[in-house]
């Protein structure tokens, strides 16, 4: 499991990352969501042990992964730039790769060379940035590791890969692999993660389980004969209003049967409810927690 608790990265005068507490059980797969700036990157790197905390504590199996080599040989961190030697290829990589991860699997290599279509003798250097993308994540997937960190992992795939990547995780979660991606892409985590942490400016503003997200927020398109008035949605939690001729439409915060069993009783001639797409469920709950979505989704 890894487990941090208020921790606190700084670099020079700017504050990376402040308080953060977060816990990522074995086995899943969790997302770390946040504008570019906001603190996802140093995370990743906190956990992988690339940075020492400056406050707080960090813990992947119940010790401090930095200057810890047999916690650093089960994790795998996969930057968002990845790095190859000079002039390499990906056989001369792989060599690399084998000294540093005792668990290295050439089976794993060969069989993700075969689905990523990749020469092992091409030059990684002259290689399309997508390609180079997927030549990491064959070395990272075939060091066998029991952590595999992530840092927007799904740039420069085109969306068959990226289909493809995202059933290779989950199929490896279900052999006890513990991923966390970062992303500031919604539409990438919403089908692949359980778990999903926010974060702005350094700080958590929200960690859990995605379906707690999404099964607590509802859009609602109602038609009413007569105009309904405020103190007929009293009890619940409307964020949102709009009209649009005879149709009310609402977003509403709650049990999906309770909303149905409270506007029901107001006799509408037509009611549906729909469940919003994850990336407006998000911009709904930061803005009822006085967060500007717009800041976060770029």
């Amino acid at each position: 499991m890894i487990e941090t608790k208020g921790l606190c990265k700084n670099f020079d005068k700017s504050t990376a990352l402040n308080n953060v507490d977060v816990k990522i059980p074995e086995g899943s797969v969790f997302g770390v969501v946040g504008s570019n700036g906001s603190g996802k990157s140093t995370l990743l790197r906190l956990i992988a042990g690339v940075y020492y905390a400056d406050g707080g504590e960090i813990l992947v199996d119940g010790e401090n992964p930095f200057n810890n080599n047999k916690i650093k040989e089960e994790i795998c961190y996969l930057p968002d730039t990845p790095f190859f030697l000079h002039q390499s290829n990906l056989n001369e990589m792989k060599k690399f790769y084998k000294m540093m991860y005792p668990k290295f699997n050439e089976d794993t290599f060969n069989t993700l060379g075969e689905i990523f279509k990749l020469n092992v003798k091409q030059r990684i250097s002259t290689m399309s940035k997508g390609m180079q993308r997927k030549a990491a994540l064959m070395l990272s997937l075939s060091t066998s590791p029991k952590y595999l960190l992530l840092d927007e992992a799904f740039d420069g795939l085109d969306p068959v890969m990226r289909k493809g990547l995202k059933s290779i995780i989950a199929e490896n979660a279900d052999k006890n692999l513990t991923t966390v991606i970062a992303s500031h892409n919604l539409r990438d985590l919403d089908e692949l993660c359980d778990s999903i942490a926010i974060i702005h400016n350094g700080n958590i503003i929200y960690c859990d389980e995605i379906y707690k997200l999404k099964s607590n927020i509802h859009k609602v398109q109602a038609v009413f004969k007569e105009d309904i008035k405020e103190k007929d949605l009293e009890g619940l939690n409307v964020l949102k209003t709009e009209k649009t001729g005879s149709v009310l439409s609402l977003v509403i915060k709650g049990e999906s049967s309770d909303i149905s069993n409270r506007l029901s009783a107001l006799n509408p001639t037509f009611l549906e409810i729909v469940e919003p797409s994850f990336e407006e469920i998000f911009i709904y709950e930061m803005e009822e927690n006085g967060y500007d979505a717009k800041e976060i989704l770029v």
